[in-house]
């Protein structure tokens, strides 16, 4: 059985290490085509969606309006590969 597709009774292809790394060097931008679709898709289904932007938090109607939640602290800058310490 395929383990992506339960009901398919073929056998899933392995994945050599090159293929491994090129779908994952793919993730975030596959992650984010897929935040940016339910974004969408909720407001298409008449839903508000909460929104981050600069330090405040919105809900965003279908209509286009937006309503102030909350404010938070702004987001912090990170660059790939560094190591933050938590205290």
């Amino acid at each position: 059985m395929n383990s992506l597709n339960p009901g398919r009774k073929e056998a899933a292809m392995p994945l050599s290490e090159q293929s491994m790394q090129f779908l994952e060097e793919h993730i975030p931008e596959l992650a984010q085509s897929a935040v940016t679709q339910a974004y969408w898709q909720a407001l298409a289904a008449g839903n508000s969606v909460l929104q981050c932007d600069n330090g405040a938090i919105y809900e965003v109607f279908p209509d286009g309006t937006r309503t102030l939640v909350k404010t938070v602290t702004p987001p912090t800058a990170v660059t790939p590969g560094e190591t933050r310490e938590l205290r």
